[in-house]
């Protein structure tokens, strides 16, 4: 109890109640603990329960610790630790989960003590508290449009400080308008840029002719085929995109958002050979399928308004954009023998939101390399990037493609 802390009497947090939805428990790194004043804090008074120094107190302690100093906690917070210690079926409670906790930093454990808990959260729900200012208005927003369980969203109101911003989708989308404007300018077209003569000298699009240039699988979402491209895309990044980062994090979604450009790319060399491929649909079909999958799979704890007009709605603008591509790709091409873009990349964004980020989404604060899903999905996107650099080295020659000229 003096300025020192003691070392950790336990690597690992104790079992809970399983669950069907549960996964394994995560063992949290020694570095996410409390600031060192707070831990010392918090520290004293369990260890006023814990004479004996063994880093565990029974369940009847904890509540007793929690009544007398749950003032100093966010009501949200306490509800969490009230049912980790109604649901423990050891009627004990490690030091380590209780600083890991506030922390901020979540184990499966805590998931699993509110699906199994013995007891159900008391208190209003997030939606029906008032006196709130705007900023907490739209924090809770953003969590009801994200989030299916009411302790998720709870937990992410009490500890979003939007620090940092959502600066990922942000910045794409600043930069994709910026190029789409310079384009404009330089080619005197806005509408259906694609059909200008000039636009395939672009160095960024991808074009199969120059497919060793290996930046192009990816800057070809700064290219767009026209206004009536952009504003979907753009529309759509910043309405779904958004507000998942604000959730997820930015290296998350931006995982997620990379990995459907690069699929789009790779698709298109694959199944469509002899066209070029721009925009970022890719990115917004993975963002955007992967969180309509997350609402279908949890449709009953999802409580965004009016979310299957929403969802048909999203759909549609899906089907409508989708439609346009493939309509441009058939279209007579302005600069033959090349045809338009393909719209393969929409098909390449959409698998990987269906895998990889369905298990990022469903994912809340729990560390994705405890989930068997992720490796599974994560390997076969792997082979298929493997697969793809493969292809475009070998068979292009081997199949003696007649390919368009180089621009």
């Amino acid at each position: 109890m003096g300025d020192k802390l003691p070392e950790p009497h336990a690597s690992s947090s104790p079992a809970v109640a399983a669950s069907s939805e549960a996964e394994e428990i995560e063992v949290l790194d020694s570095e996410d603990v409390l600031p060192m004043a707070a831990e010392d804090h918090w520290k004293a008074l369990f260890d006023q329960f814990d004479p004996d120094n063994t880093g565990y107190i029974s369940t009847e302690k904890f509540r007793s610790l929690l009544q007398r100093h749950g003032s100093e906690l966010d009501p949200h917070k306490l509800e969490v630790l009230l049912a980790l210690a109604d649901s423990n079926s050891e009627g004990r409670i490690c030091y380590q989960d209780f600083v890991n906790l506030m922390s901020n930093k979540r184990s499966n454990s805590f998931r699993q003590a509110i699906l199994q808990g013995n007891r159900r959260l008391c208190s209003k729900a997030l939606l029906e508290e008032t006196g709130l200012s705007l900023s907490q208005r739209l924090i809770r927003h953003v969590a009801y449009e994200t989030l299916p369980r009411e302790i998720d969203r709870k937990w992410y109101y009490d500890s979003y400080t939007c620090c940092p911003p959502p600066w990922f989708m942000i910045t794409i989308t600043i930069v994709e308008v910026a190029f789409f404007l310079y384009n404009g300018v330089v080619l005197d077209r806005f509408v259906l840029q694609v059909t200008h003569p000039l636009y395939l000298k672009n160095a960024l699009l991808y074009h199969p002719q120059l497919r060793a240039q290996a930046w192009r699988y990816l800057t070809y979402i700064f290219m767009h085929a026209g206004i009536e491209h952009l504003g979907l895309n753009v529309v759509l990044q910043l309405l779904v995109g958004v507000p998942l980062e604000m959730v997820h994090g930015a290296a998350r979604i931006s995982f997620v958002y990379v990995a459907g450009v690069v699929a789009g790319s790779l698709a298109v060399s694959v199944s469509d050979m002899t066209a070029p491929v721009v925009g970022s649909s890719g990115g917004v079909y993975a963002l955007v399928s992967a969180h309509l999958a997350n609402i279908v799979m949890n449709w009953s704890g999802m409580k965004c308004q009016f979310k299957l007009l929403r969802m048909a709605v999203a759909l549609i603008c899906m089907s409508f954009e989708f439609g346009r591509a493939v309509w441009l790709r058939f279209h007579p091409s302005a600069y033959p023998p090349c045809p338009h873009p393909s719209f393969m990349a929409h098909l390449g964004g959409v698998m990987v939101g269906i895998t990889l980020g369905v298990i990022i989404l469903r994912n809340y604060e729990q560390r994705l390399q405890d989930q068997t899903l992720w490796w599974i999905f994560l390997s076969i996107y792997v082979i298929f990037v493997l697969f793809a650099i493969f292809w475009n080295i070998f068979a292009y020659s081997l199949l003696d493609l007649k390919l368009p000229p180089p621009p």
